[in-house]
C-alpha cells in the first residue's frame, strides 16, 4: 500500500537542481552519444583488425596442414608400393629376401620392422631396423597379434594394403612409442607386415618447414595425442590449431598442427586497454540492464505462475465457467463447461447464439440475456435452467452470474458458473425409489400380518359354513322326495367352495409363513377344471367367450395345486377385466396348455416343462405400465391393491418357472408361465404300460 501512495512534493531547491541537471543532460547528450559511437567504432576496428590477422594466420596454417596431409598420403602410398615390390620378390624366390629388406629399412627410418607371415599369420621371417635397438620380442609380437590380424583381414577384403589400429609398445628402457602395422596380402598366400613408428613417420614423411616453429601430432578422432614432433609451445603465446582427417584403410587418424604466435606489443596493449575500458562500461550497462531484465522476468514468471495456478484451478473444478462480453458473445469457457455441454472451446468462443440452448426455450433465454446486458444483476442464490448437450439430450443446471470487472474497475462482461444437477436429480430419484421400496416393504409386511390374521380368523367360519352345508345336505337327503335337485346341487357347491376357500387360506398362510408346501402331480386339465366354474361366472357377466386348448398326451405337473389354481384364476380375471371396455366388441379368452418350447434341462433325466398361457383381446399394455407391471402395490384399477401379479410371479418362480407377458396378435396381451412336468423314473414305464 505504501508503494501505491502518491509521492510528496519535492522542495524548491531540489526542483531547481533537478532542472539544471536536466538542461546539462540535454546539452551534452549528443556529444556524449557521438563519443560513445566513436569509441565503439574504434573498438570495432581494432577487433576486426585483430580478427582478420588471426584469420590470416589460421588460413595459412590450414593450407600448410593440407599440404602436409597430402605429402603424408603420398609418402605412405610410395611406401606401400615399395613393400609390394619386396613381397613380389619374396613370393617369386620363395624365401625371405633378407638383404632387400635391410636395404628398405635403411632407406625408411619410419619402419621399425618387416615381417613375412604365412596365411595363418605365423611368423616365418623378420628383419629389424638398424637404427634402433631390437624392439619386438616374441612375447611382444604375440600381444599385438590381434591388431595384425585386423589389418590382414581388412587387406584380404580390400585385396590391397590395410593398416591396423595404433598401439603402444614399451621398450626395455622403460620408454615406449606408438606404432601401427601395414599388411599386404599375397596372391600366392602369406602376408608382408611392416611396423610404422608414428613419431618417425611424422619426422620422415612431413616436410621440415611445417615442423619449424610449430608442433605436428597424430591424434585419435577424440583428440588423444599419439605422437608429437616439432617445437613445444612457448609461454605468452597464442595457439592456432588446424586438424585434417587421415583416413587409411583399417584406421582413421587426425593430423593436428598447433602454431604459436607471440603476444602483441605496446601499442596494441593501449588499444586493448581502451577496449577493456569500453568493455567495462558496456558490461556495467549490461549489468544494469540485466538487473532490470531480471526484475521484469521475475514479474513475468510470477504472473505466469499466477495464471498457471488459476488455470489449474479452473481446469480442476467440476463447475462450468463461462465469460461473455457486453454484446453477449462468449469469450471464455473452462474445460468443465465444454465437457458439460459437449462443445469444444472453438465452437463456443465468439458465438452470440449459444448452441447449448434448447430450441423450445431459446426465446426465454434471449429475454434473460437481454436483461443481463441491460445491467440487471441476477440473484446471488442462482437460478435453475435447462441446457442441451451436443447430442441433443437435456440436463438441468444451476446458474450463478456476476459482473466481470477489469483492473480499471470497468465492467467488460459477465462471468457465469454452472453446476450440473443431473447427478443430484438421479440421486434424488434413487432416494425416492428407495423410500417407495421401503414403504412397499412395510406394506408387504403389513399385508403378510393381515394375511396371517385373516387366515387364522376365517378358518373357523369357513369350517362352520362347510359343516352347515353338510348338515343341510343330510337334512335334504332325509326328504328326498320333496327336495328339488337344484337345491341339493347348490348346497354341495356351497360346501365345495367353502372347502376350497379354506384350502386357499391355508395355502396363503403357508406362503406368508414360508413353510414347506406339499407339491403333488396334477393333470393340467384338472387345474383348468377347478377354476372354470368361477371363471365362467365372471365370463357370463362380461360377455366373454372362453376357448380352452390343451395339447394331448401332456404329462402331469408337479405343483402346489391350490396356489397354481389361484394364479390361473387371477390371470383369467385380469384378462377378462382388460376386455371390459365398450370399444371391444369381440371378447375372447384363450386358455392354452402345451409343452414349453426350449425348456428342456440338459440332464440325463431331461425334465420337461409345460407352458400355461392366458390370452385376451383387450387394448394391451403400454410401455410405461409394462415397466412396473410386477411392482407390488402398482395397479391401474381404482379398486385394485396391486398385489395380484406380484404374488403370481412369486408363486411361479418358487416352482422354478417364469411368468412373462407379450403383446397378442392382432391385439391384446398374452401371459405365459411355465411349470415343471412330472419326471417318470425309467423303472416305472413297464408298470404304467401294464396298467394301461
Amino acid at each position: 500500500m505504501d508503494d501505491l501512495a502518491p509521492p510528496s512534493p519535492a522542495p524548491a531547491p531540489a526542483r531547481q537542481a533537478f532542472a539544471r541537471l536536466r538542461s546539462l543532460w540535454q546539452r551534452w547528450f549528443l556529444w556524449l552519444l557521438l563519443a560513445v559511437l566513436v569509441l565503439v567504432l574504434l573498438t570495432t576496428v581494432v577487433w576486426l583488425a585483430g580478427r582478420h590477422e588471426a584469420e590470416q594466420v589460421q588460413v595459412v596454417l590450414d593450407h600448410d596442414t593440407a599440404d602436409a596431409l597430402a605429402e603424408l598420403r603420398g609418402g605412405l602410398q610410395r611406401n606401400a608400393q615399395s613393400l609390394n615390390a619386396l613381397l613380389t620378390d619374396a613370393v617369386s624366390a620363395r624365401r625371405w629376401p633378407e638383404d632387400e629388406a635391410a636395404t628398405l629399412l635403411r632407406a625408411h627410418r619410419e619402419w621399425l620392422r618387416l615381417e613375412w607371415r604365412d596365411p595363418q599369420l605365423r611368423l616365418l621371417a623378420a628383419t629389424d631396423s638398424p637404427y634402433r635397438m631390437r624392439l619386438f620380442e616374441q612375447a611382444a609380437r604375440e600381444a599385438v597379434q590381434s591388431d595384425i590380424a585386423l589389418a590382414c583381414t581388412a587387406a584380404n577384403k580390400l585385396s590391397s594394403a590395410a593398416y591396423s589400429p595404433s598401439h603402444y609398445v614399451s621398450t626395455s628402457t622403460g620408454n615406449g612409442m606408438e606404432v601401427l602395422e601395414i599388411c599386404l596380402p599375397s596372391d600366392a598366400g602369406g602376408y608382408l607386415v611392416a611396423t610404422y613408428s608414428l613419431r618417425d613417420a611424422l619426422t620422415e614423411l612431413v616436410g621440415p618447414t611445417l615442423r619449424r616453429g610449430q608442433e605436428v601430432a597424430f591424434t585419435e578422432p577424440d583428440g588423444t595425442r599419439l605422437a608429437t614432433v616439432g617445437v613445444a609451445r612457448r609461454t605468452g603465446s597464442r595457439v592456432f590449431t588446424s586438424q585434417q582427417l587421415l583416413d587409411l584403410p583399417g584406421v582413421t587418424l587426425m593430423l593436428r598442427v598447433d602454431g604459436w604466435r607471440s603476444e602483441p606489443d605496446l601499442f596494441p596493449n593501449v588499444l586493448t586497454a581502451l577496449v577493456t575500458a569500453v568493455s567495462i562500461a558496456l558490461v556495467s550497462v549490461l549489468v544494469l540492464l540485466a538487473r532490470d531484465t531480471r526484475r521484469r522476468l521475475k514479474a513475468e514468471r510470477d504472473l505466469a505462475d499466477t495464471l498457471a495456478f488459476r488455470k489449474a484451478m479452473e481446469d480442476s473444478v467440476i463447475t462450468g465457467l463461462r465469460a461473455r462480453d457486453l454484446q453477449g458473445r462468449i469469450t471464455y469457457a473452462n474445460p468443465a463447461f465444454c465437457a458439460m455441454v459437449g462443445f469444444s472451446l472453438d465452437e463456443l468462443v465468439g458465438s452470440a447464439e449459444a448452441p447449448y440452448w434448447p430450441t423450445e426455450l431459446a426465446h426465454e433465454y434471449h429475454q434473460r440475456q437481454t436483461l443481463r446486458l441491460a445491467g440487471r444483476v441476477p440473484p446471488r442464490e442462482g437460478f435453475e435452467s435447462v441446457f442441451m448437450r451436443k447430442d441433443g439430450t437435456r440436463f438441468p443446471v444451476l446458474i450463478f452470474e456476476a459482473p466481470l470487472i477489469n483492473a480499471q474497475g470497468v465492467q467488460t462482461g459477465w462471468m457465469s458458473a454452472f453446476v450440473d444437477l443431473s447427478e443430484q436429480r438421479r440421486i434424488e430419484e434413487i432416494s425416492r425409489a428407495s423410500q417407495e421400496r421401503l414403504q412397499a416393504s412395510a406394506r408387504l409386511a403389513t399385508v403378510g400380518e393381515m394375511a396371517s390374521l385373516l387366515s387364522h380368523e376365517l378358518t373357523q367360519p369357513l369350517a362352520a359354513i362347510a359343516s352347515y352345508a353338510t348338515g343341510s345336505l343330510n337334512l335334504l337327503d332325509g326328504q328326498a322326495g320333496s327336495t328339488p335337485a337344484e337345491l341339493s346341487m347348490a348346497m354341495r357347491r356351497i360346501g365345495e367352495q367353502a372347502e376350497r376357500a379354506g384350502q386357499v387360506i391355508r395355502s396363503v398362510h403357508d406362503f406368508v409363513r414360508r413353510r414347506d408346501r406339499t407339491r403333488e402331480p396334477v393333470a393340467p386339465q384338472v387345474l383348468l377344471d377347478a377354476v372354470m366354474p368361477l371363471v365362467r361366472l365372471q365370463a357370463q357377466k362380461l360377455g366373454v367367450r372362453i376357448d380352452i386348448v390343451v395339447e394331448p398326451a401332456l404329462p402331469q405337473v408337479l405343483c402346489d395345486r391350490t396356489l397354481v389354481e389361484q394364479v390361473l384364476l387371477n390371470l383369467a380375471r385380469n384378462a377378462m377385466q382388460a376386455m371390459d371396455q365398450p370399444a371391444i366388441a369381440e371378447r375372447v379368452l384363450l386358455l392354452r396348455v402345451a409343452t414349453a418350447p426350449g425348456r428342456v434341462d440338459a440332464a440325463p433325466e431331461a425334465r420337461r416343462w409345460l407352458e400355461f398361457s392366458v390370452a385376451d383381446l383387450g387394448s394391451g399394455i403400454d410401455e410405461a405400465v409394462a415397466r412396473r407391471l410386477f411392482t407390488p402395490f402398482f395397479t391401474t384399477r381404482t379398486d385394485g391393491m396391486g398385489l395380484g401379479l406380484s404374488l403370481c410371479r412369486t408363486v411361479v418362480e418358487q416352482h422354478g418357472g417364469a411368468l412373462l407377458f407379450e403383446p397378442n396378435r392382432p391385439r391384446g396381451t398374452v401371459f405365459r408361465f411355465t411349470l415343471p412336468a412330472v419326471v417318470r423314473e425309467p423303472a416305472e414305464v413297464p408298470a404304467l404300460a401294464a396298467i394301461q
